[in-house]
Protein backbone atom coordinates (compact mmCIF):
# COMPACT_ATOMS: atom_id res chain seq x y z
CA UNK A 1 0.00 0.00 0.00
CA UNK A 2 1.78 3.26 -0.89
CA UNK A 3 2.01 6.23 1.64
CA UNK A 4 -0.28 8.91 2.10
CA UNK A 5 1.51 12.05 2.53
CA UNK A 6 -1.14 13.93 4.14
CA UNK A 7 -1.09 11.23 6.94
CA UNK A 8 2.36 11.27 7.39
CA UNK A 9 2.27 14.81 7.84
CA UNK A 10 -0.59 15.16 10.34
CA UNK A 11 1.69 12.31 12.15
CA UNK A 12 4.94 14.37 12.84
CA UNK A 13 2.58 17.23 13.52
CA UNK A 14 0.80 15.12 16.39
CA UNK A 15 4.29 13.78 17.58
CA UNK A 16 5.57 17.26 17.48
CA UNK A 17 2.56 18.20 19.01
CA UNK A 18 2.72 15.69 22.46
CA UNK A 19 6.76 16.93 22.43
CA UNK A 20 6.07 20.55 22.84
CA UNK A 21 2.74 19.47 25.38
CA UNK A 22 5.25 17.98 27.34
CA UNK A 23 7.38 20.99 27.76
CA UNK A 24 6.30 23.85 29.83
CA UNK A 25 4.90 26.60 27.35
CA UNK A 26 4.59 30.50 28.53
CA UNK A 27 3.31 33.09 26.79
CA UNK A 28 3.37 36.91 26.46
CA UNK A 29 -0.11 39.05 26.38
CA UNK A 30 -0.27 41.81 23.68
CA UNK A 31 0.27 45.02 25.63
CA UNK A 32 -0.59 48.48 24.53
CA UNK A 33 1.00 51.08 26.68
CA UNK A 34 0.67 54.97 26.67
CA UNK A 35 0.92 58.44 28.63
CA UNK A 36 -0.90 61.28 29.27
CA UNK A 37 -0.03 64.58 30.71
CA UNK A 38 -0.65 62.70 34.26
CA UNK A 39 -0.51 59.47 34.34
CA UNK A 40 0.70 55.81 32.34
CA UNK A 41 -1.46 53.02 30.99
CA UNK A 42 -1.00 49.81 30.31
CA UNK A 43 -3.81 47.66 28.71
CA UNK A 44 -3.08 44.13 28.28
CA UNK A 45 -5.38 41.37 27.18
CA UNK A 46 -5.55 38.11 29.26
CA UNK A 47 -8.62 36.26 28.11
CA UNK A 48 -9.68 33.58 29.98
CA UNK A 49 -7.68 34.03 33.51
CA UNK A 50 -9.99 35.75 36.51
CA UNK A 51 -8.42 39.04 38.84
CA UNK A 52 -7.17 36.28 41.05
CA UNK A 53 -4.88 35.13 38.71
CA UNK A 54 -3.05 38.05 37.73
CA UNK A 55 -0.42 39.84 39.93
CA UNK A 56 0.50 43.37 39.53
CA UNK A 57 3.85 44.75 41.58
CA UNK A 58 5.45 48.12 41.62
CA UNK A 59 8.65 48.72 42.94
CA UNK A 60 10.46 52.85 42.03
CA UNK A 61 9.08 53.55 38.96
CA UNK A 62 8.69 49.70 37.51
CA UNK A 63 5.73 47.82 37.46
CA UNK A 64 5.33 43.94 36.74
CA UNK A 65 2.69 42.27 35.31
CA UNK A 66 2.53 38.22 36.19
CA UNK A 67 -0.41 35.46 35.42
CA UNK A 68 -0.89 31.71 34.28
CA UNK A 69 -3.64 30.50 32.11
CA UNK A 70 -4.32 27.06 32.24
CA UNK A 71 -4.19 25.43 28.49
CA UNK A 72 -3.93 22.49 25.92
CA UNK A 73 -1.56 20.83 28.00
CA UNK A 74 -2.51 18.26 30.88
CA UNK A 75 -6.43 18.34 29.81
CA UNK A 76 -6.77 14.87 29.67
CA UNK A 77 -5.38 11.72 27.70
CA UNK A 78 -8.32 11.17 25.87
CA UNK A 79 -8.22 14.82 24.01
CA UNK A 80 -6.62 14.44 20.30
CA UNK A 81 -5.89 18.03 19.41
CA UNK A 82 -5.78 18.66 15.50
CA UNK A 83 -4.40 22.60 16.18
CA UNK A 84 -3.16 24.20 19.08
CA UNK A 85 -2.73 28.47 18.75
CA UNK A 86 -4.05 29.53 22.29
CA UNK A 87 -1.26 30.42 24.06
CA UNK A 88 -0.97 29.09 27.84
CA UNK A 89 0.92 28.61 30.94
CA UNK A 90 3.03 31.15 32.85
CA UNK A 91 3.56 34.50 32.07
CA UNK A 92 6.03 38.06 33.73
CA UNK A 93 6.59 41.56 31.77
CA UNK A 94 8.05 44.02 33.45
CA UNK A 95 8.29 47.70 32.20
CA UNK A 96 9.74 51.06 33.42
CA UNK A 97 9.00 54.63 33.40
CA UNK A 98 10.84 57.60 33.14
CA UNK A 99 9.09 59.67 35.15
CA UNK A 100 7.99 58.70 39.07
CA UNK A 101 5.09 57.06 39.82
CA UNK A 102 2.80 57.31 42.69
CA UNK A 103 2.52 53.90 43.84
CA UNK A 104 0.04 54.33 46.32
CA UNK A 105 -2.63 55.32 43.70
CA UNK A 106 -2.08 52.90 41.04
CA UNK A 107 -5.34 51.11 40.09
CA UNK A 108 -6.02 47.98 37.82
CA UNK A 109 -9.43 46.85 36.73
CA UNK A 110 -10.20 43.69 34.22
CA UNK A 111 -12.94 43.75 31.97
CA UNK A 112 -13.80 41.19 29.09
CA UNK A 113 -10.36 40.04 28.97
CA UNK A 114 -8.64 43.35 29.27
CA UNK A 115 -6.49 44.42 32.06
CA UNK A 116 -6.30 48.02 32.34
CA UNK A 117 -3.24 49.31 34.81
CA UNK A 118 -3.88 52.91 35.23
CA UNK A 119 0.17 54.80 36.90
CA UNK A 120 -0.40 58.19 37.98
CA UNK A 121 2.94 60.32 37.40
CA UNK A 122 3.86 62.04 40.80
CA UNK A 123 3.42 65.56 40.04
CA UNK A 124 5.65 68.47 39.51
CA UNK A 125 7.12 69.91 42.86
CA UNK A 126 5.77 73.76 42.78
CA UNK A 127 7.57 76.69 41.41
CA UNK A 128 10.05 78.16 44.23
CA UNK A 129 10.89 81.59 44.08
CA UNK A 130 14.49 82.58 45.78
CA UNK A 131 14.31 86.22 46.79
CA UNK A 132 17.42 87.65 45.03
CA UNK A 133 19.44 89.64 47.96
Amino acid sequence: MPGDPLRDLRAWQERLERLASQQTTSWAPPIDIYETGDKYVIMAEVPGLAREQIDVAVEDNRITLRGARPGAAGEGPNRHYHQVERGYGSFTRTFEFADPIQADKISADLQQGVLTVMLPKMPAPPVRRIEVQ
